[in-house]
């Protein structure tokens, strides 16, 4: 199975820098980004399979980076992340694209599961756009 990449986008660098190394430690290849324009830089500069998007962040909102992703980089998939229980923004992100949602605090096996099913998600489409060529 090839490396999962994984960007990480919370304004909570703690989060962040605490959830990469958990992650790396389990095989994937991971950034980190503190904001929406961050993380978008990063997304024209290397490719990545999955964003852990963080909702609620201030400047450029989460689902404001959640349709610039979509509409820049449609393969890869979203996950977004909330310290908010908002079911509105839950509904909306999926509405707009997000493959899955995950509450904080986050669980590790929790967010594995979810990187791990997108990142096959994403892996079956391009199977299948490959097989349509």
């Amino acid at each position: 199975m090839s490396i999962v990449k994984l960007l990480l986008v919370d304004d909570e660098a703690r989060f962040v820098e605490t959830l990469s190394k958990r992650l790396t430690a389990r095989g994937f290849d991971v950034a980190g980004a503190l904001s929406g324009p961050q993380a978008l830089d990063l997304l024209r500069d290397r490719p990545f399979d999955v964003v852990l998007l963080d909702v609620w962040m201030p400047g450029m909102d989460g689902l404001e980076v959640l349709k610039e992703i979509r509409r820049l980089h449609p393969s890869v998939r979203v996950v977004l992340v909330s310290g908010n229980a908002s079911i509105t923004a839950a509904v909306e992100g999926i509405r707009l694209g997000a493959t899955d949602y995950l509450l904080k605090p986050v669980e590790i096996d929790d967010v594995l599961a979810k990187v791990e099913e997108a990142f096959e998600k994403k892996r079956i489409e391009e199977d299948a756009a490959d097989r349509s060529r």
